[in-house]
Order: C-alpha cells, then structure tokens, then sequence
C-alpha cells in the first residue's frame, strides 16, 4: 500500500490566462497535490529531515503561481510537479489546479500526475 501526503485549498493569486487580458491583474488559482511517498523513514524517527517538508511544497507552489505567469492551467500544473518531483523521495505527483472565477458558474479543473524518474 503506497503512503501519500495531501495538500488541499491552497489558494493564490497569480497572472494567468490565455488571453492577454487575464494577465493584466490577479485572480484565485487554487491548488491541490497529492504525493506518493514513503512515509516510513519519517514516521519511523520523527523527525522533520526525514519528511517531505508540507511547508516547502507549499511555498514552491506559491512561488511558481505568484511569480510567473502562463497561458494555460497545464503549463502551470506542470511547472510545479517539475519543482515538486526535483525531491526524490517523491516516487509521484498528482496535482488539480483551478481557475474558479473564470466562467460564468463554472470552475475549469486540470490534473495532471507524472512520475519521478529516479
């Protein structure tokens, strides 16, 4: 059985849009993560360096959403497994990234999971 840690409701504002006009100010991008790691190590010695450290997923989150900017919620999904998976306890990531006010009553979504190649 595989160990995972998950990170819901994080919420940040970012520049992101395919049109130009969605980049021109902030809006709500919110994310989720779910990673495939073992937890033994950490859970065997309770200590924080044998953890995939949930503040530092954090804030590579937020850094990546709140400085840069991209076209489209897959390029920024991708941009923050690629930063997440560069931990190699890591074996996957899976990640939901979503724009809620961008369509009248809607919420578009992308998941994207890739693997860590060890």
């Amino acid at each position: 059985m595989a160990d995972v840690i998950r990170i819901r409701g994080m919420r940040f504002w970012g520049k992101h849009g395919a049109p130009p006009l969605e980049r021109e100010k902030s809006q709500p991008i919110d994310l989720d993560i779910e990673l495939d790691v073992d937890l033994r190590p950490a859970a065997g010695s309770d200590q924080l360096a044998d953890a995939v450290d949930y503040a530092k997923i954090y804030e590579t989150c937020e850094r990546i959403v709140t400085t840069r900017s991209f076209a489209l919620l897959e390029a920024l999904a991708l941009a923050c497994l690629h930063a997440v998976l560069e931990d190699r306890r890591i074996r996957s990531a899976t990640i939901r990234v979503r724009k809620p006010r961008l369509l009248d009553g809607a919420t578009p979504e992308v998941e994207l999971t890739r693997t860590n190649p060890m």
